[in-house]
């Protein structure tokens, strides 16, 4: 048996052998942070400082170079996160990951996004496009060197095509999907009702009221349940981010204080990548986005910006009526028309497999019925007839103006420059604050937005009467606009941003505006900000969603144990901070969510309560207080009882649940036990076995409604509490001194595992620490900065 061992010991010694050399291999293509290399495409040499974080200060000559380079760098350190990007936005995910991919892929080319883009790029000017192509040069540079590729790419045996300025494009697009997904609120709204009646939509969404009748009767029967099935799951979370600006009468310095932190998905890595670029013409300094060449958040020496997301609807689903005499053809209001059809073909894996798709278009959009083929195949008779659901949105067009305003934007010197270079956004639609070196401050809405006939967008409408039709867009003037407001204070957390006298419909797709009447009260307790203060703002746990359900729920219930009524007295001597250390939050969540359920799970079942489940404070509140029908169980006829009794068992339940995962004593929870950001990375994390050693996971503080947003899954089970939604970007600009300005995001600036920036400021993110981006390439090599010259090819 001696030989068994000695070969096994020999296999093992190999095996080690084998993974040391693969992972020297593997980190032979981190990118270098010294010395001199010579680039094809440069024109003058440029100077890449990185600082301990690996942050790249840029200075450049021209800002050709400038953004040459920002490419280059880019490549170099996401260039996965780059290639997914663009795949997903060109619908060619299943190439890589086959038939995983593939009904993404089946909706990106139906929209046809990709195609648009490339069509509509020529029509930028050329100030725009020598930037765009600037940028993709600097990637191709990086692929052209050979380079090892982040283990993916060897995992696939996959190596990128040539970076386009298409590639860098899309991105606008894909954010823009993301963030106005209007659609998929119509299609569950219009599954309750065909489960449930209109009269339902008034309670489940109290912000809509009741949708007329007919438009509930007009729904043919399964349409709306049969697209819910076939859709791809969104692209990520389409709400919630925070921003504000003070004028210089609210700030210890006099000058205004700008603060921002977008709230989107939260993966390793994280959306953002942090750069400086200093250019005799340009200075810019804050977020970039990998495979985008303009500074997307920041400031540039003179005006600084933030942004969140309106909720806005721009999204509409049509109902079109095929012809009975010609299924190629669809009825208009003057008569039949015949479907604009395409073909596209997909890629469906490595092998090269392919399958054709059949487009159609109507005059309102493409059309989302029959996007999976398989599925119609195996429904059969069940899939409804004699109609089709078809997209109108404003972002389905050839004309891109996205980059050309931000390029404006990063140029700007005042806020009115940048009101003026932001006035022709198409998409998404987003709030913007604003602020300059002179003490302006501002606010807009910009993004176009449909002015609808005959309806609000709540449910599909017919396409076939014109009835419904699109009449034309919100612009100049009519869109939202401040400068210089008399109070001095411009706040936004996706809450909405015009009042009950504003004439015209912008969207139902609003935030309660718990976060946004937080930092509003915590803005107006003093007149002297400082850029300290504000942090504090930032990191606020505080939850006016929990005080708000306060009476309607603890001070309601009672329970008949001895240990329950010691852990509610507990619960009420609470205030409502949603610190990660405390059992109080961990208990609110597990009784509002396990309520949630039992309020509205039996009406709903099981596929509408997955959709419509997620905790919504003002609809619990509007039940308990107004429709007590809700709480019925099925054959039950004492709601009043019922509530009560409703109130009562979820709480016990919830109690039994926690005592059994974390034990009997109470003050033992803690809420950063179940409130965890799992920080997963959306390629790896996916790798059976392994994935979880590519997260980075991390307890955290806040909540779903919380200025320090702790956005949840809330999916159910032992997952429902993890922190994937909320700022992987954090951001303060003081206007006295924006060389000052404070920057954090999530992870790190690598998306490479091996690298030792793959995650090294998750805890700094997660405890409020901030980094400044600033000095002289001589400062900076005081700080052990790194430095890298690129020089020309002469």
């Amino acid at each position: 048996m001696r030989w068994l061992w000695r070969a096994l010991a020999v296999a093992g010694l190999l095996v080690v052998v084998a993974a040391i050399g693969g992972w020297l291999w593997l980190r032979q293509g981190l990118p270098s942070f010294d010395g001199t290399r010579t680039v094809a495409g440069l024109h003058a040499p440029v100077q890449v400082m990185r600082d301990a974080h690996a942050i790249p200060h840029i200075f450049a000559a021209t800002d050709a170079d400038a953004f040459f380079t920002l490419g280059y760098l880019h490549a170099g350190d996401r260039l996965l996160q780059m290639e997914m990007q663009r795949r997903v936005g060109a619908g060619r995910v299943s190439e890589l990951i086959g038939a995983g991919g593939v009904r993404l892929d089946r909706f990106m080319r139906t929209l046809g996004l990709y195609r648009q883009t490339a069509a509509g790029y020529d029509a930028l000017p050329v100030e725009v496009r020598t930037v765009i192509e600037a940028y993709a040069a600097g990637v191709n540079a990086w692929l052209e060197e050979g380079h090892v590729l982040p283990p993916a790419f060897a995992a696939l045996g996959h190596r990128p095509e040539p970076w386009t300025p298409a590639d860098s494009l899309i991105w606008a697009r894909l954010i823009a999907l993301q963030l106005s997904g209007n659609f998929r609120g119509e299609l569950l709204r219009a599954r309750i009702v065909e489960a449930l009646g209109t009269e339902a939509i008034a309670d489940l969404f109290p912000e809509i009221g009741s949708p007329p009748t007919t438009l509930g009767a007009v729904q043919p029967p399964g349409l709306a349940r049969h697209l819910a099935a076939v859709l791809p799951p969104p692209l990520g979370p389409d709400q919630a981010s925070n921003e504000w600006v003070v004028s210089g009468e609210h700030t210890a310095d006099g000058l205004p204080i700008l603060a921002n932190d977008p709230h989107l998905a939260l993966n390793t890595p994280v959306l953002w990548y942090l750069a400086r670029i200093e250019t005799p013409t340009l200075s810019l300094v804050g977020a970039t986005v990998p495979g985008v060449p303009m500074m997307v958040l920041g400031h540039n020496g003179s005006v600084a910006w933030g942004f969140t997301t309106t909720g806005a609807d721009v999204q509409d689903l049509f109902i079109e009526r095929i012809d009975p005499d010609d299924p190629t053809r669809y009825l208009t209001p003057t008569g039949s028309e015949p479907f604009a059809v395409r073909e596209e073909t997909l890629v469906v894996n490595r092998s090269g497999d392919t399958e054709t798709l059949l487009i159609r278009e109507t005059r309102h959009g493409p059309v989302l019925t029959g996007i999976d083929p398989e599925f119609e195949e195996r429904m059969g008779d069940l899939v409804p007839d004699g109609h089709v659901l078809a997209l109108a949105y404003t972002g389905w067009t050839e004309e891109d103006t996205a980059a050309r305003a931000i390029h404006g934007l990063n140029r700007a010197e005042t806020v009115a420059d940048a009101v003026a270079a932001l006035s022709d956004w198409i998409v998404p639609v987003q709030n913007v604050v604003l602020a300059d070196t002179g003490g302006n401050i501002g606010f807009m809405t910009v993004g176009r937005i449909p002015i609808r006939r005959g309806h609000d967008g709540a449910l599909p409408v017919p396409g076939w009467t014109g009835d419904h039709d699109w009449i034309g867009r919100i612009v100049g003037e009519e869109m939202p606009l401040a400068v210089n407001p008399p109070d001095g204070r411009l706040v936004n957390a996706n809450n909405t941003v015009v009042g009950a006298d504003y004439p015209l419909f912008l969207g139902h797709g609003y935030e309660e505006a718990f976060r946004a009447r937080r930092i509003e009260a915590l803005l107006a307790q003093r007149r002297d900000h400082t850029v300290d203060i504000m942090a504090d703002i930032m990191l606020d746990t505080g939850s006016l969603a929990a005080a708000t359900l306060w009476p309607y729920t603890v001070q309601q219930v009672r329970v008949d144990t001895p240990q329950a009524a010691d852990i509610l007295a507990a619960l009420r001597r609470w205030d409502f901070a949603m610190d990660r250390e405390r059992p109080e939050p961990l208990l609110y969540m597990t009784w509002m969510m396990a309520l949630t359920e039992a309020v509205f799970a039996d009406e709903l079942g099981p596929a509408l309560f997955a959709d419509y489940g997620r905790l919504r404070p003002s609809t619990l509140i509007h039940v308990l207080s107004e429709a007590p029908v809700w709480c019925d169980d099925v054959g039950t006829d004492d709601v009043t009882e019922t509530c009560a009794e409703i109130l009562r068992g979820s709480l016990m339940d919830s109690l039994a649940a926690l005592i059994e995962a974390y034990g009997e004593a109470f003050e033992d929870w803690a809420w950063g036990d179940a409130h965890v950001a799992p920080l997963a990375h959306r390629v790896y994390g996916r790798v059976p076995l392994i994935g979880g050693l590519f997260a980075n996971p991390i307890a955290t503080d806040g909540g779903e409604f919380t200025v320090n947003r702790g956005g949840m899954s809330q999916s159910g089970g032992r997952e429902a509490f993890q922190h994937v939604h909320g700022a992987g970007l954090r951001a303060i600009y003081p206007l006295s001194d924006l060389a000052a300005s404070r920057f954090m995001i999530a992870t790190g600036q690598s998306g490479n595992p091996l690298s030792a920036h793959y995650s090294d400021l998750v805890e700094a993110w997660r405890d409020g620490d901030w980094i400044t981006l600033s000095g002289t390439p001589g400062d900076l090599a005081d700080t052990d900065a790194r430095s890298m010259t690129l020089r020309p090819v002469h």
